[in-house]
């Protein structure tokens, strides 16, 4: 199910929606490059694409990281 969300970004409150899944795997990845949750979700929104809305940014990059870790298993 898809669920709002609210972070902080360039010192702006801004809602995104997300399953779960990815909001849960988001918090482990801030949390494995040490970074808080709205520091990764800033540099997410920094390099995505401008005709890519910030949700599907996010589940880009945790299917991105996921490919990657499972790539070096």
């Amino acid at each position: 199910m898809i669920r709002k969300h609210s972070v902080s970004l360039h010192g702006h409150r801004t809602s995104l929606s997300l399953e779960e899944p990815f909001w849960q795997e988001l918090k482990a990845i801030a949390s494995d490059r040490g970074l808080s949750l709205a520091a990764l979700v800033a540099e997410i929104d920094e390099t995505r694409e401008a005709s890519t809305n910030l949700s599907s940014a996010l589940r880009l990059h945790v299917l991105d990281v996921l490919k990657a870790g499972a790539a070096g298993d």
